[in-house]
């Protein structure tokens, strides 16, 4: 083999390796090989039948080959779309141009100020999130591969500027502060990221967890056809088509009876809120009773969005708001009851003793000539659920349409035929698609029975969920949301298709086997768990369902346990000393804690949950304590694409082995404590090199 040939087998095989990329996979069929384009001093050209052909200006800086790569598949993909539409050809070059500036943009925390310095200069212009001049676009589109934009090509590309990029930037939006990048980490509010990180161990179902390889597949191949359609169209309808199939998929997924309707959300505390409008259209004009059940442990926000204020100092449409201000349109005479599920000193309340006391609330609220709202818990954020569905079943007997039932149902821990149960007791059902199973944090929706959804066929909705909700969050032509702006929101379509993506693939698992791995998951933990001295397995009852549910949605899939603090016996570690766990527990360990094995190893669990300590108070603060959890979410049961040839034996062994890890660098944390603090770790998107200690 001559040189020539030895040197291209070799850069052959670094475009394999950059394949592998979870975020590379829409273009797998994308033929790519190396070879002397016409222009020596371009990085590639597209082959007659898009192909891409990389030149030797693409592998001048290693750590740029994923970009030229990303750009060139980005190419061809949206080239071998439009067919012969020649009109195209400048706007998709733009298009193309801005997925692999954002691409690389995610990437620029692993590259050298010499590496970022090599890119070409229009990569930061393509990656802004404003739309640049139309002669700056003009300027970069002439140094791009192909045809130069014209004029309308420009102003079309400018007009859904916001909508085009990657697939990971584009599910980054649609939210409020907590959806936002870290640029340190990489990493959001939750610390995981709409890329796959394969790399990480991830039990962290019940808060959220980083996008799957299926699942960024999925809202990948739905950003890319989106986007074609866009420019095809020059309008930003194909996000409301988008939209549209979402809302189909979750019907399908979960088989919902005639009438029933489908409304997104952009999280599930954004769903509380459109609960809450729901009766407000009942057209009761009366005052409203909203009863929550153990607001402690659904989310922060919860609370105030059942009264009608706002959660957050944002919105999902990006509107800035005051924290605890008034909503337009809700009643400001809501008042709100709160049911607790744990006594004082953090232990469970009797199941008879919590329904006792919402069947009084229930039953003086509505004496008092007030509109109730019932909320049933399924679950709660340590896994929880009350009240049963038979003591809501003779609620709804007794009181009729009288009363309003709202299922936080979130975790969505829960078969298709749980949801139909409680839709046939005409309950509004809050569902997230970013928990149980695992896509994207975002991801909410609402379902409504039949009776219920009659109610957006009138009236109009509080004039303050503007800044909440598009009108294609809604099922078309909905009367009720007619005053909401005529936009969609785009992040979230993504981010539901990446959830759909694993709704689907869990759905194909049968209910016995998904019976079999959550029982083999539990042994793992509590054998686990027993075996550190330091860590304490919260009680958790039988999860009560009617005699219509499957096995596995009577076992318990979140687990939840305390952490004796290593510097301060006789207590366990606080909140904020549990979430430096749960923190460094994503982070390389490696550079501060040399030769331990366990050290390098990334690992994502649940938030911590406050709740009270076992011991008296502790002065300082300290009579809260912080419990981690792990779950098991829907991936676990369905795998991965790349387990696919694994026999089944073999990958759920491997991860419960990867399960396992998380509780040896738990002790590995605790052993060196004090090494830790002072050292203060970073959780990082993945291990770093570079910088392996960053403080916080």
């Amino acid at each position: 083999m001559n040189f020539v040939n030895l040197l291209r087998t070799g850069q052959q095989l670094a475009i394999d390796a950059a394949r592998t990329q979870p975020e590379f996979a829409a273009f797998r069929r994308i033929r790519v090989e190396v070879a002397a384009p016409q222009d020596p001093n371009a990085a590639f050209a597209l082959g007659p039948d898009n192909s891409v052909v990389l030149g030797q200006a693409a592998f001048a800086v290693p750590a740029l080959l994923g970009f030229f790569l990303r750009h060139a598949l980005e190419l061809a993909w949206l080239s071998r779309r439009a067919g012969a539409r020649a009109n195209m050809a400048g706007a998709i070059g733009l298009a193309a141009a801005r997925a692999a500036a954002l691409f690389i943009q995610a990437e620029s925390d692993s590259l050298t100020a010499a590496e970022r310095a090599a890119l070409p200069r229009w990569a930061g212009i393509m990656a802004s999130e404003v739309a640049p001049t139309p002669e700056l676009l003009a300027l970069v589109s002439a140094n791009l591969p192909g045809d130069a934009a014209s004029s309308a090509q420009i102003a079309r590309i400018r007009a859904v500027w916001n909508q085009l990029g990657t697939a990971d930037a584009l599910m980054e939006t649609g939210g409020d502060i907590r959806l936002q990048r870290d640029p340190r980490s990489a990493l959001n509010g939750y610390g995981c990221s709409h890329r796959p990180r394969p790399w990480a161990v991830t039990f962290a179902s019940s808060t959220a967890s980083s996008s799957s390889e299926r699942g960024y597949l999925a809202a990948d191949l739905q950003r890319l056809k989106t986007t074609a359609a866009m420019l095809a169209q020059g309008s930003q309808a194909p996000v409301r088509a988008s939209l549209a199939s979402v809302r189909l998929g979750i019907t399908r997924v979960y088989a919902l009876p005639p009438g029933a309707a489908v409304v997104l959300a952009a999280s599930g505390t954004d769903t509380e809120l459109l609960a809450l409008a729901l009766t407000h259209l009942s057209g009761a004009g009366t005052p409203i009773l909203n009863i929550l059940i153990a607001p402690e442990e659904t989310g922060r926000g919860v609370p105030m969005a059942a009264s009608g204020v706002h959660f957050a100092v944002d919105t999902a449409l990006g509107h800035a708001v005051s924290c605890q201000g008034p909503i337009a349109g809700f009643r400001p005479d809501t008042e709100l009851a709160n049911v607790f599920l744990r006594d004082a000193q953090g232990g469970l309340r009797e199941i008879g003793v919590v329904e006792a006391e919402l069947a009084g609330l229930v039953a003086n609220g509505i004496a008092a000539r007030k509109r109730v709202i019932l909320h049933v818990l399924d679950l709660s954020k340590t896994g929880l659920l009350a009240p049963r569905p038979d003591f809501i079943a003779r609620l709804r007997a007794h009181y009729d349409d009288a009363l309003d039932i709202v299922v936080d149902a979130c975790q969505a821990r829960l078969s298709a035929r749980s949801i139909a149960a409680y839709l046939k007791l005409n309950a509004v059902v809050l569902i997230t698609g970013s928990k149980f199973f695992t896509g994207p944090p975002f991801a909410g929706a609402v379902l409504i029975p039949a009776s219920i959804a009659r109610r957006l066929d009138h009236a109009a909705l509080p004039a303050g969920l503007d800044a909440y909700f598009g009108r294609d969050e809604f099922p078309e032509h909905s009367k009720a949301a007619a005053n909401l702006p005529a936009c969609g929101n785009y992040g979230l379509s993504l981010r539901w298709h990446a959830a759909l993506a694993e709704m689907r693939a869990f759905a194909a698992v049968p209910p016995s086997r998904r019976a079999e791995i959550l029982r083999g998951f539990g042994a793992v933990v509590s054998a686990a768990i027993a075996g550190l001295p330091a860590l304490a397995l919260l009680d958790a009852p039988q999860i009560a369902r009617d005699a219509a549910d499957e096995a596995w949605e009577r076992l318990p899939s979140i687990f939840s346990f305390s952490i004796r603090a290593p510097h301060a016996p006789g207590r366990c570690l606080t909140p904020i000393e549990a979430r430096g766990v749960y923190r460094w527990l994503n982070a390389d360990l490696s550079g501060i804690l040399p030769g331990e094995a366990a050290a390098s190893c990334i690992c994502h669990i649940g938030q911590p949950v406050r709740l009270p300590q076992p011991a008296a108070p502790q002065p300082g603060g300290e009579g809260l304590m912080g419990v981690l959890r792990v779950s098991a979410g829907a991936r676990l049961i369905s795998g991965e694409p790349s387990h696919k040839g694994l026999p089944h034996p073999l990958r759920i062994a491997r991860e419960f082995a990867d399960l396992q890890m998380v509780f040896k660098k738990i002790d590995l944390i605790l052993r060196h404590w004090q090494i830790l603090c002072m050292a203060g770790p970073m959780p990082r998107f993945r291990a770093s090199r570079r910088e392996t200690v960053a403080a916080t």
